[in-house]
């Protein structure tokens, strides 16, 4: 009987001491410590396959009220978008480029008259202007970690095109013409695919023979227009992982040499190409919104 008291009686003092313990500290007892994930200026660091951590390298959340033209160069020369019929002209203007609500703002519309098409002067004056930037000559980088938030308009008519892509760094020397010299566009949206947004990895010198789902593209990355999406490019020597809101979608293993050098990134607001002409449907002013774009090594 004695030996069940002594027992009792230590019960009891614990249960004392842990009580007078919550007391003292009832922050402590109440929930439990959540240890903090390391960030650096791209935010919360993801991790690698190997469990060490990506380290942010470029980052741009387009909170400023103009384009930030230390990270940024407005495409005006030598690329327009569409077919020789209906296509849209890249100029360096307000109304086509444009930071505000936290994103960047990349609009294509239609002008009352035709205006000459500067950035591709081989090419008829055209009614369509539209934006595209790049990092062209301020930041490239080979392998890593690239992501983007995107949301393009909404529509399902025909005539739409963006494209958040890496472009080979000409700084690097390098004989290789495209589509050998490479080029990886994380993803391309068409408005006749309104569910649907298109990687697809450029390289050799036949460029694989057009598209090769599930080597060079993938038709299954769903990301429908109207809403924002997640784009993200995991890029090593080994492979090529993009992904949309965390799903993967493509996988490329080639270790193609075209993938073995810096890229600059870039986002362009287009008309579309053949099969995605557009025909006056899709209503115009027509804006793509980048919420960030950020980067790891």
């Amino acid at each position: 009987m004695k030996r069940v008291l002594v027992v009792v009686a230590t019960l009891m003092i614990s249960l004392l001491g842990n009580a007078a313990a919550q007391a003292a500290d009832p922050v402590s007892t109440s929930r439990t410590r959540v240890p903090r994930l390391p960030t650096d200026a791209c935010g919360t660091q993801p991790v690698k396959a190997d469990g060490s951590r990506w380290l942010c390298s470029f980052d741009d959340e387009f909170n400023a009220r103009t384009l930030d033209r230390t990270k940024w160069v407005p495409q005006t020369t030598g690329f327009s978008t569409g077919t020789a019929q209906v296509h849209a002209c890249y100029v360096d203007d307000p109304a086509n480029i444009s930071v505000s609500g936290g994103s960047l703002n990349l609009t294509v519309r239609k002008l009352a008259q035709p205006v000459p098409c500067a950035s591709n002067p081989s090419l008829t004056p055209s009614p369509y202007t539209s934006g595209s930037v790049s990092t062209y000559h301020l930041f490239s980088q080979q392998y890593g970690r690239f992501e983007a938030r995107i949301k393009v308009a909404a529509t399902r008519s025909p005539g739409l095109q963006e494209t958040f892509w890496l472009w080979p760094d000409d700084r690097v020397t390098s004989a290789a013409l495209w589509p050998t010299a490479g080029e990886i566009d994380v993803v391309e949206s068409y408005s006749v695919y309104p569910d649907l947004g298109v990687p697809f990895l450029h390289y050799g010198a036949t460029d694989n023979g057009g598209p090769v789902p599930g080597t060079n593209t993938a038709w299954n990355c769903v990301a429908r227009r109207g809403v924002f999406n997640t784009w993200t490019l995991e890029w090593t020597p080994a492979q090529l992982k993009i992904m949309v809101n965390g799903r993967t979608c493509l996988v490329n293993t080639s270790g193609d040499t075209a993938f073995n050098k810096p890229y600059i990134a870039a986002f362009t607001q287009a008309l579309g190409g053949a099969g995605n002409v557009y025909d006056g449907r899709t209503p115009m002013p027509a804006t793509m919104n980048v919420d960030y774009l950020r980067v790891w090594k």
